[in-house]
């Protein structure tokens, strides 16, 4: 063997529950969950909007641990976004393969 391993393109897959979501999804999606729960139990609401409103906690983890593809989910997604666009902005300047590299006389 001359040392050069190919990794397989879903070998990270095999570290995370369930091969779809890491640790803090689950803690993301039990605590909507459980948020949920609480609020059913503690208001009591015959209304389309208090229901809503109570099932809101469920639905914003669910839509962040949602798996999408050829991402791990939403909420990394939006993670990569925030930190593309707001953390690390990056100035790429071009350098040409010119001679002159954009200068008119050298």
């Amino acid at each position: 063997m001359n040392g050069n391993y190919l990794i397989p393109a879903n070998s990270k897959k095999s570290e995370m529950i369930l091969g779809l979501f890491t640790p803090v999804d689950l803690i993301l999606f039990a605590s909507g969950i459980g948020l949920t729960v609480i609020l059913l139990l503690a208001i009591h609401t015959d209304s389309l909007g208090g229901m809503i409103f109570i099932l809101m906690p469920a639905l914003v983890a669910s839509f962040l641990v949602f798996p999408v593809p050829n991402y791990h989910n939403v909420l990394q997604l939006i993670i990569n976004i925030y930190t593309f666009f707001f953390v690390r902005q990056r100035t790429y300047k071009w350098r040409g393969w010119c001679y002159k590299n954009g200068r008119d006389k050298q």
